[in-house]
């Protein structure tokens, strides 16, 4: 709903005093099913109304009784973390027939219950549909039996419902993401980079089974992270698979790679539908090539654990924004979703998907498997593309000669990541034709001239790794730049691909105001935000963000665990950013934070005051510990140590404080699946870039591009992935505090403070709207990162 200016909406005008809202979670388990139920209980109590639990999802609401209980502030604390979900979940074939549903509607008349938020998969999100067109005639025939007054069908003529899918599959039509979904990947990724180092000791193959009965969306983005061969249902191999897989294997082995991996959706199939099993693939390696092969089935592994931070903050989104779509419903309203589309929440008719996501599995049925993967939608698309170009590499015969050469290095902070889009741009420029050069140590090595060619085999195993594997400096070139001009010059570099924080951002403006002295820089140039910071112009996420959160996460959690145990404390946890608040209020958001001080939101001693009789109060409850985020550089005076003085001095008798600093140990570890895969696919589309300017701009032997958009950050943009040229971020930056003018995650702040009681302002401008799935989308709209 884009507003005119000065036309805000605020949720304040939004009441659900005398609303009942009932919530419950069907089908499979995915992780941060927890956090969307504490998202819609708290949002619900917040806007006054009335919140109430249905356990055991239908069945509970088919039995009642004890199973729909009212919810409290304090019964939703300390779910944020926990994996699976706690008000349980169960399959109900009575709610399939027309007694047990109104069994369930006699339930939640009694109780006044008009609005529910169902957590499930498409199942249970048709099943809640058919409830509500059976609404009004199953009060009917409650009535004609006595069970309800005759006024109540009037009362509680219509039953609105908002879903929200929980699915570790992501295999929903019209959501990029499904909750669950990125911690699924946690595991598959922690198993792939252990079972790494095993097969590489012993040179063995191994197979993995990965879950996935009717859509290979895991299977495919682990692949993607550096898989030999992948199967899914939606893509069967050509006939005469076996011997191509073998080929390549042993081409592999041949390259010095000593190990294997082959990962296996559990619904793969062969293009005559039959499965294609683990075990057929262990023993055709093993006859064909003698290699030692094992077969790992990870199994339900994948649905447990803890929810990463990207659930948490996918949950918690969605949980508010389906307490605002039921405050907002009238009884003409269609059932809604609320989905993820590239960064931002919308809403889309349930109907409308669930029918798209019963089209896959027609077209599968009937053989259309191209048809299959473009209805799964953009996300999985995008991703199948990744792989193949990144997967196998074409003989050189085939291979289409460029002579171009292109340099990739790394400028700024290491990020996690950062490794996964060198190896992307190297592998995707070699099938591209270009020479792809290495440059070591950022612009120190450039002028140094630590300068040379990679190769595809040289950049094997690099998407699990962390750091920057080419070595990283935050020099700039300004300094340096006839000498960088010679070595573009001697080595003949016609195109430069950055990855980096905001010194990538700055060094790339220094260059183009360079190309007025130096031709050697008029050549395509393009940067890719890589920062934990997430502090670059131009783009809503960095790669390196997310795993900088989960593990700013991870430790929350376990300082939780600690104050929990102790009672009655609260921890002051610094963050870094430099003065970008994002690590700390994302991060506060994903771990229930109670507070996060930023420098983009100024505050004084009186907040502090507030927060310090915020946690007094919360101390008399059940919930006695606290958790306060700090961004490193929010305030000069108001420093850790100052509010952890001030904590421990006015929280005395009734709380006591302690204080952790998390430095660099936020910069390091192996990269998360959401960097691995954001860093792979949008280096490989920076690179496809690369190749048309240096095509467009090659005249007369020689490339010459001095335009504005031939120098590039390469961001994404609420649903969009952009190249936008540097020289016109520069009026969107504020280059004393490094950092964007304007961010877009500030709008989650709200939401932070809410799901810790605080009473705030909220602008919900931009929901409300109920969209419709656009089947194809535009080509240039190829966005999705939310993998």
């Amino acid at each position: 709903m884009s507003q005119p200016d000065g036309k805000k909406i605020f949720f304040e005008n939004l009441s659900g005093a005398g609303k009942a809202i009932a919530v419950l979670t069907s089908g499979g388990d995915a992780q941060g099913m927890n956090a969307a139920v504490r998202a819609v209980v708290r949002m619900g109590l917040y806007v006054g109304a009335k919140v109430y639990f249905i356990r055991e999802g239908y069945q509970g609401m088919v039995d009642g009784g004890d199973n729909i209980k009212e919810a409290t502030w304090e019964s939703v604390s300390s779910m944020l973390q926990v994996g699976g979900t706690v008000i349980g979940s169960a399959r109900c074939k009575e709610f399939r027939t027309h007694e047990g549903r109104l069994k369930a509607a006699h339930n939640l008349v009694q109780r006044g219950i008009t609005n529910l938020c169902v957590i499930g998969g498409d199942g249970s999100l048709t099943g809640a549909n058919l409830f509500r067109e059976e609404w009004s005639g199953l009060l009917g025939e409650l009535v004609e039996q006595g069970s309800i007054a005759a006024d109540a069908v009037q009362k509680y003529s219509a039953l609105h419902i908002v879903g929200m899918v929980g699915s570790i599959d992501n295999d929903f039509c019209g959501t990029d993401m499904t909750i669950g979904t990125d911690s699924a990947l946690h595991r598959i990724i922690e198993v792939v980079d252990a079972i790494m180092t095993t097969a590489q000791s012993h040179q063995r193959t191994f197979v993995l089974e990965v879950m996935g009965r009717h859509c290979g969306y895991l299977a495919l983005v682990s692949a993607c992270c550096g898989a030999d061969w992948v199967f899914i249902p939606e893509m069967p191999p050509e006939d005469g698979w076996e011997d191509k897989m073998c080929q390549k294997l042993s081409a592999n082995r041949a390259g010095m790679k000593r190990l294997n991996i082959i990962i296996v959706a559990e619904g793969a199939i062969d293009r005559n539908n039959t499965p294609i099993t683990t075990d057929y693939i262990k023993n055709l390696v093993v006859r064909c090539l003698g290699f030692d092969t094992r077969v790992t089935i990870l199994g339900h592994v994948q649905r447990g654990g803890t929810p990463s931070a990207f659930d948490r903050i996918l949950a918690s989104r969605m949980g508010v924004e389906a307490v605002l779509a039921l405050l907002e419903t009238t009884a003409n309203t269609p059932a809604c979703v609320v989905s993820l589309c590239g960064n931002q929440s919308v809403r889309l008719p349930l109907m409308e998907c669930v029918q798209m996501t019963q089209e896959v599995q027609k077209a599968m049925d009937e053989k259309r498997f191209e048809e299959a993967v473009r209805l799964r939608g953009r996300s999985f698309e995008n991703n199948l593309k990744t792989y193949k170009l990144l997967a196998h590499r074409k003989p050189e015969s085939e291979l289409p000669t460029s002579n171009f050469n292109v340099a990739v290095l790394n400028v700024g902070a290491p990020a996690a990541g950062m490794n996964a889009a060198v190896r992307s741009a190297v592998r995707v420029g070699i099938s591209e034709g270009h020479k792809m050069f290495a440059v070591s140590d950022g612009f120190e090595g450039f002028y140094k001239g630590q300068i040379k060619e990679i190769k595809w085999a040289d950049v094997g195993g690099w998407t699990g790794q962390g750091g920057s594997l080419l070595g990283t400096k935050r020099t700039l070139p300004a300094k340096y730049i006839d000498k960088i001009a010679e070595q573009m010059r001697q080595h003949n570099i016609n195109a430069l691909l950055i990855v980096g924080g905001f010194e990538a951002f700055e060094s790339l403006l220094q260059l183009y105001e360079a190309r007025a002295t130096y031709e050697e820089f008029c050549v395509p140039m393009c940067m890719l935000p890589a920062t934990i910071s997430n502090n670059v112009p131009g783009t809503d996420l960095s790669i390196g963000a997310d795993t900088a959160l989960n593990a700013i996460v991870e430790t929350c959690d376990r300082i939780k665990q600690s104050a929990s145990g102790t009672k009655r404390r609260v921890f002051i946890i610094e963050t870094m950013g430099g003065y970008c608040g994002y690590l700390a209020s994302v991060g506060g958001l994903a771990a229930g934070a109670d507070a996060a001080y930023i420098y983009e939101e100024p505050f004084d001693i009186r907040d502090l005051q507030a927060n310090v009789e915020h946690l007094t109060e919360k101390m008399k409850t059940s919930i006695q510990r606290g958790l306060v985020l700090r961004n490193e550089n929010c305030n000069e005076n108001y420093t850790t140590d100052f509010i952890y003085q001030l904590y421990s001095e006015e929280g005395k008798g009734v709380f006591d404080s302690r204080k952790n600093v998390l430095g660099h140990m936020q910069q390091g570890g192996a990269p998360s699946p959401f960097d691995r895969n954001f860093g792979t696919k949008i280096s490989a589309k920076a690179m496809q870039w690369v190749t048309r300017k240096l095509v467009d701009t090659f005249r007369q032997g020689r490339v010459f591009a001095n335009s504005d958009d031939s120098c590039c950050l390469l961001g994404m943009r609420r649903r969009a992935l952009v190249f936008q040229p540097v020289v016109q971020l520069k009026d969107e930056t504020d280059f004393v505090h490094r950092i964007p003018k304007e961010q877009w995650w500030l709008k989650l702040r709200p939401l932070m403070k809410i799901l810790a009681k605080y009473k705030t302002s909220y602008d919900v401008s931009d929901s409300g709207q109920l969209e419709h799935i656009v089947r194809n989308r535009p080509r240039e709209l190829d966005a999705s990162v939310a993998m």
